[in-house]
């Protein structure tokens, strides 16, 4: 999400009330399969996120529960999910934001953020977003489809942009607001065993609930893993 001074008024700053990887949690596969390899061939993915009629996915856990400040209408944003087809496996491309950004400081996201009155769709904000925060060029990346706009507890309704991205390109992150780019493997993302569901009591009382795919060094969590496990549900399909 973009962190630089813009010509809409700040809305309040918000931090969670708590330490995410620390909160208890369960596997989250819920008897939920791993998808073999032949699904996750940049071909397959082509063929099954190519149609309309898989585009079925979680809602949000905690419907639409905001935190203060950020209630009313919420800020339409778009997100890219890069897939790179790299020659050992299809990766998943994320950046870890850098510390001091006003949203979602330090977390690990999609390159995105708010769709300008100049975007000419959340397809062309989502592009425009990659290449701006990693230096990624439209020209590397065929758009496979939207995936249903997903709304935050900070306030953003977020349109994920799905898309296969072919090796060779190179990046240039901007340093202001990405602290680092990096890949993971999409066969560990298609694995609910990875999957965690965390609960959370808040202060005021409420209960909160979030998804997380910890990887190495790197804690994914929240609406981002939650995006993640809903293309886990796009790239499974109908129920058997």
């Amino acid at each position: 999400m973009p962190d630089q001074p813009s010509s809409r008024p700040r809305r309040s700053a918000v931090r969670p009330s708590f330490d995410a990887a620390e909160q208890p949690w369960i596997v989250a596969n819920e008897g939920l399969r791993a998808l073999p390899p032949e699904a996750l061939t940049a071909d397959a993915l082509r063929r099954v996120l190519g149609r309309p009629e898989s585009w079925s996915v979680q809602m949000p856990l905690n419907d639409d529960s905001r935190y203060p400040g950020r209630e009313g209408a919420p800020v339409l944003a778009a997100v890219l999910i890069p897939l790179v087809a790299r020659e050992q496996g299809v990766t998943v491309m994320l950046t870890q934001r850098t510390a001091h950004l006003y949203d979602h400081a330090g977390q690990i996201s999609f390159p995105g953020g708010r769709i300008e009155d100049s975007d000419a769709s959340p397809v062309a904000a989502a592009l425009r977003e990659a290449q701006e925060e990693t230096g990624l060029s439209a020209e590397w990346v065929d758009v496979l489809g939207t995936m249903p706009p997903y709304l935050t507890a900070t306030g953003f309704s977020i349109t994920p942009v799905v898309s296969l991205v072919r090796p060779g390109f190179e990046l240039a992150p901007d340093t202001f607001e990405v602290a680092e780019v990096f890949e993971v493997p999409l066969s560990f993302i298609a694995n609910p065993d990875n999957h965690r569901l965390h609960r959370v009591e808040l202060p005021d009382g409420r209960v909160r609930q979030f998804y997380s795919m910890p990887w190495g060094g790197y804690f994914i969590w929240g609406a981002t893993a939650a995006m993640l496990r809903n293309l886990y549900y796009l790239l499974r399909g109908p129920s058997e």
